[in-house]
């Protein structure tokens, strides 16, 4: 992993010839060595279906390219940032939320509908996530920023996983979600609250909850 955490808030990312790291645009707080950091207005690896698909939910998540021999230092806002190690599956994550990845990674993105149908397009608008989620795809390590921190909760078969829809940051692994109303919970909370629904992950994989309901 060419990512270390130096506190929870920052990382030291070690850049090496040939191997090129992806990070998001004004998140480098220092560097050392021979490093270039280049704009990737096309948001990585993610082509021209990447591109569109951000244009059309209005979430452009500039990108820049960090190539070269040497260490750099990032973070952004403040946000507590968690690494997550990929061997082979997917991530799926907002793109405001994307700190840092490595090369290695395929980017894409996907139609919240894609993943529980009409109630994915419903999760995308009581988020405030919007309806297009980005990919991250193969072996290699991310950064990910959340507000207070974020704790990694396993998903099983046996175990679903329910999660207040704001509070969600990732998730990877074979999940499916669907979006459910909380009668109860809403009753207790009261019908203007967004924890009127719960966000339901069952499967085999890992869900990403940060300890806060704010947007990046």
């Amino acid at each position: 992993m060419p990512f270390r955490e130096v506190n929870a808030k920052m990382i030291e990312a070690t850049v090496t010839p040939g191997q090129r790291l992806f990070s998001q645009r004004g998140a480098m707080l220092g560097y050392r060595g021979e490093v270039s950091f280049t704009p990737n207005s096309a948001g990585g690896q993610g082509g021209l279906s990447s591109m569109i698909g951000r244009r059309v939910a209005g979430e452009a998540a500039p990108l820049m390219t960090v190539e070269g021999s040497g260490t750099v230092l990032f973070g952004h806002g403040g946000h507590h940032i968690q690494l997550i190690t990929l061997t082979g599956d997917t991530l799926y994550v907002e793109a405001d939320r994307l700190l840092a990845f490595e090369g290695t990674l395929q980017q894409g993105t996907m139609f919240l509908g894609a993943q529980g149908g009409v109630m994915g397009m419903v999760r995308g608008q009581v988020s405030g996530q919007g309806l297009f989620t980005t990919t991250l795809k193969g072996h290699g390590a991310v950064a990910v920023m959340a507000h207070g921190g974020v704790i990694e909760l396993p998903i099983s078969p046996q175990r679903p996983v329910h999660v207040d829809p704001q509070a969600y940051v990732a998730h990877h692994g074979e999940v499916r979600n669907k979006l459910s109303t909380a009668l109860g919970w809403r009753d207790m909370v009261g019908r203007g609250s967004g924890e009127g629904f719960q966000l339901e992950l069952s499967g085999h994989g890992v869900v990403y909850v940060q300890a806060s309901e704010e947007k990046l």
